[in-house]
């Protein structure tokens, strides 16, 4: 058997096998090591990292099957030797001969595991642009993996959280190194700290002791940003449970400064019902409804943003449109009086915040800003068509 993985700075080991033989050697040479028998699944055995290494195993194990795997001392306690025993399980190659294959439970806790022990994922920033100007009006934080996570996504970290019920452990890491890298770049903020980032976080972090709203922002307060440069964005991988409770965080959250943003509204969970008990400053409308809204057939689309528009100006909120790809898009957006606006045809993230892209003119489609020395405000600057 190999050993699969080296962390650096592991305290302790478990080999797993069904060979009591190779037990008994094992607890001679390694005389502190505790051993657990598995009610017929075989026995596994801990001990300290120095003593227990695949240079002490492998002689004695001779034709035995066994699996050698590191304790990650970062996770909760009642979760860390589960998971060793797992990854034990699957080096030896015995997991689905015993009834022990990898469940989703053990491959998300595996995988949160190899999250917190990289220690090269990054911010980046997208800009979140006025459609009336298109100028910054506020950068969205995007949290980019390192690429010892190989092809995993964002997307895929959140699933696992949730699976693992470390969804609040997750946000406090992100939201830790997200403040501190918009801490680094406010420093060279030209507009005098006026510069606005959302920051993602799950409901389920909402209601956890560790983002009450003053605790909150006294995290922002100790890396030396103000509360009003934060908009805080709730995704919608999961339901919002409890509304009162979450309505009354959103509450005191916004009396603080913070903005607050209801991400990806028309699709998942975020409801019209949702939104209206919340009382969002923002409304981000979902990118399946954007994309296309441009093209003729897309009255359904064009209905649906107008009455989020509507709406948003009922509650007192603004809204951002995600996802705009297309000039055709852009203009209908526009036409609809949507605040705001974000995608790859305004800008793609990037490690600092930039101003959006400049729409330059096109033989289809030509950027046209109405007047603009002497725009008063009564006519939008717009995208159109034609020369």
């Amino acid at each position: 058997m190999r050993f699969v993985r080296t962390r650096q700075g592991a305290v302790e080991r478990l080999l797993w096998t069904r060979d009591s033989r190779l037990v008994s050697l094992l607890t001679q040479v390694t005389p502190a090591a505790r051993v657990i028998e598995l009610a017929g699944s075989g026995w596994c055995l801990i001990a300290t990292a120095q003593d227990l290494t695949e240079d002490v195993v492998a002689p004695l194990a001779k034709d035995a099957a066994w699996g050698l795997a590191d304790v990650d001392s970062t996770q909760p306690p009642a979760e860390r030797y589960l998971v060793a025993l797992g990854c034990a399980v699957q080096i030896s190659g015995f997991g689905d001969r015993i009834g022990m294959g990898e469940t989703p439970e053990i491959t998300s806790r595996k995988l949160m595991s190899l999250f917190f022990a990289c220690h090269e994922h990054h911010v980046e920033f997208q800009p979140i642009a006025d459609l009336s100007t298109l100028k910054a009006h506020e950068w969205e934080c995007l949290f980019r993996l390192s690429p010892g996570m190989g092809s995993k996504t964002i997307s895929d970290i959140v699933e696992a959280a949730l699976k693992s019920d470390r969804p609040v452990d997750l946000d406090n890491f992100v939201v830790e190194a997200t403040l501190a890298r918009i801490a680094q770049v406010a420093d060279t903020d030209p507009a005098g700290g006026r510069m606005r980032f959302g920051v993602n976080l799950l409901p389920a972090s909402l209601l956890a002791p560790s983002f009450e709203a003053e605790v909150l922002a006294d995290k922002v307060r100790s890396v030396g940003l103000s509360p009003h440069q934060i908009i805080v964005e709730c995704t919608e991988q999961q339901a919002f449970h409890d509304v009162p409770r979450l309505k009354k965080q959103v509450r005191a959250l916004r009396r603080l400064g913070f903005g607050f943003a209801i991400d990806d509204a028309g699709a998942g969970y975020a409801s019209f019902t949702i939104i209206a008990a919340l009382e969002p400053t923002i409304i981000k409308i979902d990118r399946e409804i954007v994309q296309g809204i441009g093209n003729k057939d897309a009255e359904a689309k064009k209905a649906l943003v107008e009455a989020f528009v509507s709406f948003s100006r009922r509650i007192g909120a603004k809204t951002i449109a995600e996802g705009i790809e297309n000039r055709r898009d852009l203009m209908a957006l526009q036409d609809r009086e949507v605040d705001f606006g974000q995608g790859y045809l305004l800008g793609r993230s990037s490690v600092v915040p930039v101003q959006p892209r400049r729409l330059r003119d096109m033989d289809d489609l030509t950027l046209v800003v109405s007047n603009a020395a002497g725009w008063d405000g009564a006519v939008r600057p717009r995208v159109a068509s034609g020369p």
